[in-house]
């Protein structure tokens, strides 16, 4: 072999080596260990919808008196809108009736009202001298947002409905991990996710309703999906900041979203007193004179 072909060999026998694995050179990183709680708790399917159902039972009158912030968002445009936070009262009386009381932050005027059998409702909107009424289930949509707030998006944010008899459901075991921004860490929360469900007619499909996600460290609601009658996501509630001791407990912070319709709220409870006497009269509204009246088809 020449002294030329020699060095055509060299470069092709210094890669051989490289090729082999054996001067493959690894780096090692520290990553975060998410943080998993104290204490990891079990229940079975049916101690859970024992407990959901237990507390929808035991509860027949909520009052609590909250602060409001209202937010609407346009995805594809990247804008959203923040609204002044305001005080404001919300009332319920099972089964079915509600009434929201809001006020100005400032001025403690009427900022609206609306009120609610569980069917229809009425909304009045005092500085447009305005008042909507209609169907609970939101149809033809206005242009403004407030007009297309409904009692039932309340109703199903401050309390979780029981499950029905005739309801299917099933439970699985999940986790998510999500990052602590304040203490620069991440957490794992192990969780089990609730879901409830109808039969179609004739079928074996399932279509959901709701889909609960319990937090095992103490195994109470921390998100709830409501699903409309085709089985799409209709509206996303997340729990947060249980206070109160046993079946006492209740969420500080409540943030309904409703993607398909751009607005999302946070209720932040100052106060909550259940099984009160609510009476008749406190979920009537009379129209005031000379108001104008909008009835939605």
């Amino acid at each position: 072999m020449t002294f030329i072909s020699r060095i055509a060999l060299l470069p092709v026998v210094a890669i051989a080596p490289l090729l082999s694995g054996c001067f493959i050179i690894s780096t090692h990183s520290k990553l975060p260990v998410p943080m998993a709680p104290a204490v990891t708790q079990t229940a079975t399917p049916e101690e859970l919808v024992a407990q959901v159902n237990k507390r929808w039972d035991n509860l027949q009158t909520l009052t609590a008196t909250v602060t409001v912030q209202l937010s609407t968002y346009q995805t594809s445009a990247g804008v959203a809108t923040n609204y002044t936070t305001f005080p404001g009262v919300i009332l319920i009386r099972k089964p079915e009736m509600l009434r929201v009381f809001g006020q100005y932050p400032v001025v403690h005027t009427r900022m609206l009202d609306i009120v609610s059998d569980g069917k229809n409702f009425t909304l009045w909107i005092p500085n447009k001298n305005k008042v909507i009424k209609g169907s609970n289930t939101l149809g033809k949509k206005s242009d403004s947002t407030m007009e297309n707030i409904r009692p039932a998006f309340f109703f199903d944010a401050m309390v979780i409905r029981g499950v029905d008899p005739g309801d299917d459901y099933l439970v699985s075991a999940d986790s998510e991990t999500v990052e602590d921004v304040t203490k620069k860490r991440l957490l794992f929360t192990p969780e089990y996710n609730l879901t409830i469900a109808h039969r179609k007619a004739d079928s074996h499909e399932l279509k959901p309703v709701r889909v609960i996600t319990f937090h095992r460290e103490d195994l109470l609601p921390y998100e709830q999906d409501l699903y409309d009658n085709e089985g799409n996501l209709e509206t996303h509630v997340s729990y947060a900041n249980y206070t109160g001791t046993g079946d006492d407990k209740y969420p500080q912070l409540i943030t309904i979203k409703r993607p398909n319709d751009g607005f999302q709220i946070v209720i932040t409870v100052e106060s909550v007193k259940e099984n009160q006497k609510l009476e008749d009269e406190q979920f009537h509204f009379d129209v005031p004179d000379g108001t104008t009246v909008e009835n939605l088809k």
